[in-house]
């Protein structure tokens, strides 16, 4: 696919903007389709190979952030018992048109830092694989994550997704030209190359040090710490083009080196693993 066609089918909607950037946002995009291109795949895939080293039978699941059910629907066609939550009434509205008969999923809505219509110690494994993109000040991260350790029981295992600051500075500031845009719009210090969120943003980007900073003290043990994507969205184009044999060669050489933590930092998505003890 072309990139501007790409760019048609992921803003083919044009709804009335709400004044909410995080819900304008989801509403002009085309988020179930992300994960399905032959670049979003590689984050999806690798995701799943990681809750796929955990996962055992009769284990139940909540996905927080759910967004259009990428995972929970992966996971309750697979037969497990999968808990959503999502904030975004335009997500769950197709998270519920793509929901199959027959399968063990329950959507509802939420926010990532008020789980408290759960009980403590429900869920063998719990996802939060968007919500960190979103949560700006520190207050709304540590209680999103320790809403998260609440609810899993001990022994589970917790999923964290984060968005990393210098793919995005270096992709979206200098390689696409748009440094001065992004000065004139205060979404970056360009003494401290810090960036920001509100009120023009909608990411949340970290640096592997303010993750380990904010879940070092949640007391679970980190079992793995991995590039998504990788540098795969860099080369976006040529991944797309890529042939069945040299994209698979690409998957073995991305799934053998994704963590490796002198490349990390080229990966605009991470994963986090944590288990609870």
């Amino acid at each position: 696919m072309k990139i501007f066609d790409l760019f048609k089918k992921l803003f083919k909607r044009r709804p009335v903007k709400t004044g909410n950037h995080l819900v304008d946002f989801y509403n002009r995009i085309d988020e179930d389709s992300r994960l399905l291109s032959k670049c979003g795949r590689i984050e999806f895939l690798t995701t799943v190979k990681y809750i796929d080293k955990y996962l055992k039978k009769d284990m139940n699941i909540i996905e927080i952030g759910a967004a259009t059910g990428r995972y929970s629907h992966h996971y309750a066609r697979k037969g497990y018992t999968v808990e959503a939550v999502e904030l975004i009434d335009h997500n769950i509205e197709i998270f519920k048109a793509n929901t199959l008969p027959g399968e063990k999923v329950n959507i509802r809505q939420g926010n990532a830092v008020d789980l408290s219509f759960y009980d403590d110690n429900s869920f063998d494994v719990t996802l939060l694989l968007g919500p960190m993109y979103h949560l700006y000040t520190p207050e709304e991260q540590k209680k999103a994550l320790s809403e998260a350790m609440r609810i899993t029981k001990t022994d589970g295992y917790i999923f964290i997704a984060y968005c990393m600051l210098d793919p995005s500075v270096l992709t979206r500031a200098f390689a696409e030209n748009r440094l001065q845009e992004f000065i004139d719009t205060e979404l970056i210090n360009i003494d401290t190359f810090e960036t920001f969120f509100p009120p023009h943003g909608v990411f949340k980007l970290y640096t592997r040090d303010e993750i380990f900073d904010l879940t070092n003290p949640l007391g679970a043990r980190r079992l793995h710490f991995v590039a998504t994507d990788g540098y795969a969205p860099h080369m976006n184009k040529s991944v797309e083009k890529m042939d069945d044999f040299t994209y698979q060669t690409y998957l073995r050489y991305h799934f053998k080196n994704c963590e490796r933590q002198d490349l990390i930092g080229m990966s605009p998505h991470t994963l986090e693993v944590l288990k609870k003890e």
